[in-house]
């Protein structure tokens, strides 16, 4: 495969590699967001808590998230490699630069807005993947409890109990919402998916999930920290 047409070595196919790694990724936090949302049953954690033990013990969801990692790490490669391509190829900027022109802050901010995220990512999992799966600290449900574990859900009545946490979640998720407002149509794009009569439709949905997903992110830190859900 040529240089022109090789996924990996064009600009073109690393856009649509980027446009492919972003869905995948939208698709996660659409699941990862529905799983999460379990709490608000309120039921002290019982529902959620099944949900955490189906995602933790389905050797699908083990596997995907093998997939999901492979998907971060490609979409932050991705990203940097853009960026840098586009770096050489106009070496010299220009001298008088309209930033409004053509273009949102948020969509010329992508890479801080991606780099807030991974920071908070990371932070994310060590709260609650890392102790789930390679740590004997957590218990599925409360029945299956041993000595002094806890399940996920009193591990996130924990985490959520300290307010500067709090703060970090619900700002990070004002990071991720402006991400997705242009990462989500500019996935499409990227596929060549853009026609008069369904455009419009993939950007008010893009809106649409840019601003519910992150806003029940936010919303959960907030519910546990006020005893809001118990």
């Amino acid at each position: 495969m040529s240089n022109k047409t090789g996924l990996l070595t064009s600009s073109i196919g690393k856009k649509i590699l980027m446009g492919i790694t972003g869905l995948f990724l939208i698709s996660f936090l659409l699941v990862h967001c529905f799983i999460n949302a379990l709490i608000f049953f309120n039921d002290g954690g019982e529902t959620f808590n099944k949900g955490a033990e189906f995602m933790g013990t389905n050797w699908l969801i083990r596997t995907m998230e093998i997939v999901l990692f492979i998907g971060i790490f490609a979409h932050i490669f991705l990203a940097l490699k853009l960026t840098l391509d586009n770096r050489k190829a106009r070496p010299i900027g220009y001298q008088l630069v309209n930033g409004t022109a053509n273009s949102t802050w948020y969509s010329r901010w992508m890479g801080l807005l991606g780099t807030l995220i991974l920071m908070f990512l990371i932070i994310h999992l060590a709260h609650f993947w890392v102790q789930s799966r390679f740590t004997d600290n957590l218990a599925h449900t409360r029945e299956h409890i041993v000595g002094n574990q806890i399940t996920m859900f009193d591990r996130m009545s924990i985490v959520f109990s300290e307010l500067w946490i709090v703060v970090l979640y619900c700002l990070s998720m004002v990071s991720l919402a402006y991400h997705l407002l242009h990462g989500f149509q500019s996935a499409f794009q990227s596929l060549g998916l853009n026609h008069k009569k369904y455009s419009p439709l993939i950007k008010t949905t893009g809106v649409a999930f840019s601003i519910l997903i992150p806003l029940i992110f936010a919303s959960m830190p907030l519910v546990m920290h006020f005893g809001i859900i118990k």
